[in-house]
């Protein structure tokens, strides 16, 4: 078998574990007993947290499909995908969600007897993959199953990462040779090894990518021994990925700058710092426990007169994310940690208040000084001014 990077110390012989489960479903259906697949259960009332951790973990609660006439076609589709999980594993091959699903569509159109496998979108056979995962217990990445993204748009003057390729040769990147290109690795983290030239003082990951290369463009890794990363919006496993290793390899202060809302609360930060409750099963290597949410803080709007507006419960969006957040303070085992009260007390403001203010707010204290967002970050790091 070809072999890829662990990402975890733990390894599990997925082909072994496979051929287990599938020997026991065939003994079920010559002894005419219904077949059951179970897998851990990836939702929030599963999902535990401990602060000494910093991410999300599953609990005891599994999914459990028995064999029945509205279960057939679930069982059949997950060994069908899992018999070209295996054949990939065998051969070495890689392949990412989205051609896995057109390799699937091409061998049931090619084949009359598979026709009741069909699946009529991608996401369909997205959750029959991730079904897989959660029931072997084992990272998407260990299929040799990978997401069609990449990290984070990533720019400084003082790291070098070398990557390790399939075949053994390192490829190595000075991030200050590349000059306004950034360095976007790809969604294998366990791939690569990270150095600091000189001593990198923090990490600021910035929720907006536009914003991160305006404040780039401005010169701040010039001016700055740091590094400042694009996080795209919600972070991708391949950014949270990208980020733990920053943290772990690194050791240096991590920020996060981004809008003051619930959305961006709940769905960006949490899901950056702690993981998702998709992701259960893989949140200790995708999650960057150590990163501080350094704004927009509820004080910033006062103390820099900061533009914001009020949220329109009457917008479905906004009254989507405000329900989300109620809901978050009641159930998310992140948000009801003591340790996170003070985000937790945002939240609470945020609903309150109804209001909302961007990150790109910070351009509009000082117009006339193109680098005042600049000062700002370095006065909120240098003052403490951050959670």
């Amino acid at each position: 078998m070809a072999k890829l990077l662990s990402i975890r110390d733990l390894k599990i012989d997925i082909p072994k574990e496979a051929l287990l489960l599938a020997d026991k479903m065939l003994k079920d259906l010559e002894s005419s007993k219904r077949p059951v697949l179970e897998a851990v259960k990836t939702s929030l009332d599963n999902s535990l947290y401990n602060s000494k951790l910093g991410y999300l973990t599953p609990g005891d609660k599994v999914v459990r499909t028995e064999l029945n006439v509205s279960s057939v076609q679930k069982l059949a589709r997950v060994v069908f995908v899992l018999e070209i999980l295996l054949r990939n594993l065998e051969i070495g091959s890689v392949n990412t969600k989205r051609e896995l699903y057109y390799m699937c569509k091409g061998l049931i159109k090619g084949n009359s007897r598979l026709r009741a496998l069909d699946f009529d979108d991608q996401p369909e056979s997205d959750a029959i993959i991730d079904f897989i995962g959660d029931m072997l217990e084992v990272y998407r990445e260990e299929l040799n199953c990978f997401a069609n993204d990449r990290g984070g748009q990533t720019y400084s003057q003082q790291l070098v990462v070398t990557e390790t390729m399939p075949d053994g040769d390192k490829a190595i990147v000075d991030l200050s040779s590349l000059g306004t290109s950034p360095f976007q690795p790809k969604n294998k983290p366990q791939a690569l090894r990270l150095k600091a030239k000189k001593k990198i003082d923090f990490c600021l990951i910035v929720e907006s990518e536009g914003t991160a290369n305006t404040l780039v463009t401005m010169g701040f890794t010039k001016r700055n021994n740091c590094i400042v990363m694009g996080a795209q919006g919600v972070p991708s496993n391949a950014v949270r990925g990208w980020s733990k290793l920053i943290q772990d390899e690194l050791d240096v202060p991590m920020y996060f700058f981004g809008d003051l809302d619930a959305y961006t609360m709940q769905n960006i930060f949490r899901t950056l710092k702690a993981g998702s409750a998709a992701s259960l099963i893989r949140n200790s290597d995708f999650s960057a426990p150590n990163v501080k949410f350094l704004g927009v803080l509820p004080e910033d709007v006062k103390t820099y007169d900061l533009p914001h507006y009020k949220v329109r419960e009457s917008d479905p969006v906004e009254a989507r994310a405000l329900k989300k957040a109620k809901d978050a303070l009641e159930n998310d085992p992140f948000f009801l940690d003591k340790k996170n009260k003070k985000l937790s007390d945002i939240l609470r403001w945020l609903i309150k208040e109804k209001i909302r203010c961007e990150q790109q707010s910070f351009f509009s204290v000082d117009p006339r000084d193109p680098i005042k967002t600049e000062k700002i970050i370095l006065e909120k790091i240098k003052r403490g001014s951050y959670i």
